[in-house]
């Protein structure tokens, strides 16, 4: 699944941006699914009191909430970007806020100021209320939604790229980078998506519920020798090519 973030300060055009780029892309064909991060203090997306909070305070790690028109799944506790994509399937992943999420962002703002303080190397295009100012910033295009929604929807599709494995740093050194900064390199040229060693062609993987879980490779390499370790003890058994273990619980 690819990603693109959006981000900027309220009320400079995300959402507009957001809801443009979902509306465009399901009309190429492509299936898209969307995270909105609120900063708001006083947000909850239960309401204490009601049923479904009733079956969280009662222990549910979980709700559903089920309804004639829709339909929610609620935690009791907020979830970070890694936990979310688990329950997300889809050809695009937009993303509205979550400005150090290691994905290729658009920037909105109304002014250069806001852009400067925004922009980093993960920026892929600038668009909200400055575009009616400004064409390019800092050799990056100012899309406005009125005049170029295609070249917009077009450099979306052509600078994203699947999401990152997003394995915390010191676990992961495979590559010599973070996530983030892999991110940056792709985004500016440097590197490529398949540079990423985490999730190219593993030694061992681990999947569950049809879920594949990120192994940084200290624990790839541990789980293998573990494993092998114990093959290599069973009678009759050559241990050449793949081994799969299957555990119900």
């Amino acid at each position: 699944m690819k990603a693109i973030g959006v981000i900027g300060y309220h009320h400079t055009g995300k959402t507009t941006l957001v809801c443009a780029l979902i509306k465009e892309l399901t009309a190429r064909g492509y299936k898209v699914v969307s995270i909105k991060d609120i900063h708001n203090e006083d947000y909850h997306s239960d309401t204490e009191g009601k049923n479904t909070w009733l079956h969280t305070k009662a222990g549910s790690k979980a709700v559903f909430a089920k309804g004639l028109h829709d339909t929610a799944l609620l935690f009791p506790h907020s979830l970070n970007l890694s936990e979310m994509l688990g329950y997300l399937k889809a050809d695009y992943l937009i993303v509205e806020g979550l400005k150090d999420a290691p994905i290729p962002k658009f920037v909105c703002a109304q002014t250069t100021a806001q852009l400067d303080e925004l922009m980093d190397g993960t920026t892929i295009g600038i668009s909200g209320l400055i575009a009616d100012n400004l064409t390019s910033y800092k050799g990056l295009p100012v899309f406005c939604l009125q005049n170029k929604p295609a070249e917009l929807i077009d450099t979306a599709i052509s600078r994203s790229f699947e999401i990152l494995p997003l394995a915390e740093a010191e676990c992961c050194s495979a590559c010599g980078k973070s996530c983030h900064q892999m991110a940056i390199d792709i985004v500016q040229g440097i590197s490529k998506r398949s540079d990423c060693m985490l999730d190219n062609s593993p030694d061992s993987t681990i999947t569950i519920d049809n879920r594949n879980v990120v192994i940084v490779p200290f624990v790839q390499k541990l789980l293998r020798d573990i494993i092998l370790g114990f093959v290599n003890n069973l009678k009759d058994i050559d241990p050449q090519g793949s081994i799969k273990i299957e555990i119900k619980c």
